[in-house]
């Protein structure tokens, strides 16, 4: 049984339809651009728009740019600052008269990445990073999501590490490979101190090019890899949380077991 998945990003929103024990997308993606400002009553139709576009009337999975607590956003760093204490869950479903479970977007491709991905099998502390509007993360150990952990967020040098190191950082600032990928060093060097992660996952569409950066980096003791599912781990992630929901399996699984 196939589930939508459903990625809202600070650009883009993209969605289809996932067998959730493979990964496998069982139609080609939609992606609609994100409308601005990105206001719950803006964004809302499209998501109505995405499920409409592939039918059904099962659950769906969607992730969103921020923080995430029983279905209700409680951040809005790269959205419309209206999502702070929006219940996400309940407007989407009456957006799209379907049960709609809600999530970090980080969290849900960290969960991919640890199920399918290049974290599958992988024990002690690993970090997933999705490097693009901004910097999302998810945070495991021993397999167990520790949920909404933002560490996008942290201050690096008198500034908040995205907007030093995110992929649109890059991109705005006209910066070359070179100059990203020492600055992300430094973000890398930072959480490595802080968490002493066994295993960093990169994500994000830039993840694509890893070839161009990740050989760059260098000086740390963690092992740094790109993720294997890319740009799609959102849309991933999201569906195995809506399979979760409606098995009755909670999110927080025994060890290994994302």
């Amino acid at each position: 049984m196939s589930m939508l998945g459903i990625d809202f990003g600070g650009s883009g929103i993209k969605g289809a339809p996932v067998d959730p024990g493979t990964g496998e997308f069982m139609a080609e993606r939609l992606r609609i651009d994100t409308p601005q400002p990105a206001s719950p009553r803006a964004v809302a139709p499209v998501l109505a728009e995405i499920a409409g576009h592939f039918g059904g009337d099962g659950p769906i999975g969607v992730t969103y740019p921020g923080v995430v607590v029983d279905g209700v956003t409680l951040s809005a760093a790269n959205v419309d600052k209206e999502w702070i204490g929006t219940d996400a869950e309940a407007l989407f479903a009456e957006a799209t008269g379907r049960p709609v479970t809600v999530l970090n977007d980080a969290d849900a491709a960290g969960i991919a990445e640890m199920r399918l991905g290049a974290g599958r099998g992988r024990t002690g502390t690993v970090v997933v990073l999705t490097l693009g509007t901004g910097i999302g993360s998810a945070l495991f150990t021993d397999g167990v999501l520790v949920r909404n952990t933002e560490f996008g967020h942290l201050e690096l040098r008198g500034e908040e590490a995205e907007a030093r190191a995110a992929a649109r950082v890059r991109k705005e600032q006209d910066l070359t490979w070179e100059e990203w990928a020492h600055r992300l060093n430094a973000y890398l060097a930072h959480l490595e101190m802080l968490l002493s992660p066994k295993l960093v996952i990169l994500g994000g569409g830039v993840s694509r090019k890893a070839d161009r950066f990740v050989p760059l980096l260098e000086g740390l003791r963690t092992e740094v890899v790109p993720a294997a599912l890319h740009n799609h781990a959102g849309i991933v992630g999201a569906a195995m949380a809506a399979d979760a929901a409606h098995t009755a399996v909670t999110e927080v699984r025994p060890a290994g077991a994302w």
